[in-house]
């Protein structure tokens, strides 16, 4: 949601409609301030499809559904991705690429049925070479991504730094009564994590990080942020002489307390990590909430980031996760569930956490710009400004009536 909203903050020229359900609408919502009108989870499939076929270009962030009716309607897409090298293709992309072109040569009637037989993973690779132009953010094995998908036909698929709230990013100065330290665990919510079901690493971090600011005096003034805090589920916690606020900021609030903030915890998802690079605050990673984290972490490994990120594999002994979204993130679940339900594993998870706090702590100003430019230097791109002008130049300067933004 954060890539969409940067997103749509670009094409303030547009009237802007935001359809999205659940942890999405909550921040679109928070964020309002980006869109011209929002279509909540209540909105009926007539209605979307009506908005549809009206808009003179969809926006979709990953959401392959979203990208196929655009196309069975005869409007353009432009499909946004930030995790191109995530996606785990087991068939012969030139598989993919013919289960692509018998769904255009059908006039893409009856899509859903024929892109079944794709995995997930799968179908949002046939998404980058359906859609009228996609942008991907880097990372590593992201710009051989690209290639492939050019040479199986895809129309435009173009090559972005970070997705980001370029302005907003600017706008951020760092102020000397700053929080001492800011977490930041995301949306948390997916396929298979939830505030209230499968929460348990919501539950952890709810519990270690009040102890924590109890074991560091240093920590007086503290934020955990995560969509699991949202609203009404937001609390302050007195811990000694400080106090830890949980919550969710909206996104440039957020960027203001990231750019003042003394030390900065982060669970290992790239949006996050760019952000917080832009603004050259060095992160510690930490332990993944899914399967996606670890790999993220793999793919920046010989950088201090990489090295130095909180682990559970680390943290908790006997852990072992298959190498599989979902069977991974719900493995990563059982594990954090069994580990709330013992004391003495928490403990041993507590002070090995905290050891690598204190070596994060202790890094020097230099060793933390060094660990930021190494960084920099492995997800370099072109701006994101400059790539959707680059894939959809009739997006971003022509007089449209109705694009349509949304994420899945």
């Amino acid at each position: 949601m954060s890539k969409l909203t940067a997103i749509s903050r670009l094409l303030d020229h547009a009237d802007r409609v935001f359809v999205g359900t659940t942890v999405a609408a909550d921040f679109a919502e928070q964020n309002a301030d980006a869109y011209d009108h929002l279509i909540d989870e209540g909105a009926s499939a007539a209605e979307i499809a009506r908005e549809i076929e009206r808009a003179d270009w969809v926006v979709s962030v990953m959401n392959v559904d979203l990208v196929f009716s655009a196309l069975a309607a005869g409007t353009p897409v432009l499909l946004i991705d930030s995790l191109l090298a995530f996606w785990l293709v087991e068939r012969d992309p030139a598989e993919i690429a013919e289960v692509v072109g018998r769904i255009r040569a059908a006039g893409f009637d009856d899509w859903r049925t024929t892109l079944s037989v794709l995995t997930p993973h799968e179908q949002v690779f046939a998404a980058h070479l359906a859609a009228t132009a996609s942008i991907a953010q880097n990372f590593p094995g992201v710009p051989e991504r690209i290639e492939q998908l050019t040479a199986l036909g895809a129309a435009r698929p173009t090559l972005s730094g970070a997705i980001v709230d370029e302005v907003g990013l600017a706008l951020p100065q760092p102020e000397p009564d700053g929080l001492d330290l800011l977490v930041n665990i995301g949306g948390f919510k997916n396929f298979l994590l939830d505030y209230d079901t499968h929460n348990e690493y919501v539950r952890l971090i709810s519990r270690w990080i009040p102890e924590l600011v109890a074991r560091h005096p240093q920590f007086r003034r503290v934020a955990v942020c995560g969509g699991a805090y949202s609203g009404s589920r937001g609390y302050t916690e007195l811990v000694g002489g400080g106090e830890v606020t949980f919550g969710c900021l909206p996104q440039r609030e957020f960027m203001s307390a990231l750019a003042s903030a003394r030390a900065y915890l982060v669970t290992p998802g790239l949006t996050a990590l760019h952000e917080s690079i832009a603004l050259g605050r060095f992160p510690l990673a930490l332990p993944e909430e899914h399967y996606g984290h670890i790999t993220n972490l793999a793919g920046l490994s010989g950088t201090r980031f990489g090295a130095d990120g909180l682990r559970f594999d680390d943290l908790i002994d006997g852990y072992a996760v298959p190498a599989d979204d979902f069977a991974g993130t719900a493995a990563i679940a059982d594990h954090v569930g069994r580990l709330l339900a013992d004391e003495g594993a928490y403990r041993r998870f507590a002070d090995r956490a905290t050891t690598g706090i204190a070596r994060y702590l202790g890094l020097s100003d230099q060793q933390r710009q060094d660990g930021v430019r190494e960084l920099r230097d492995r997800l370099l791109g072109p701006t994101f400004a400059e790539a959707l002008r680059e894939a959809a130049p009739d997006l971003v300067a022509g007089a449209m009536s109705r694009p349509l933004v949304s994420r899945r």
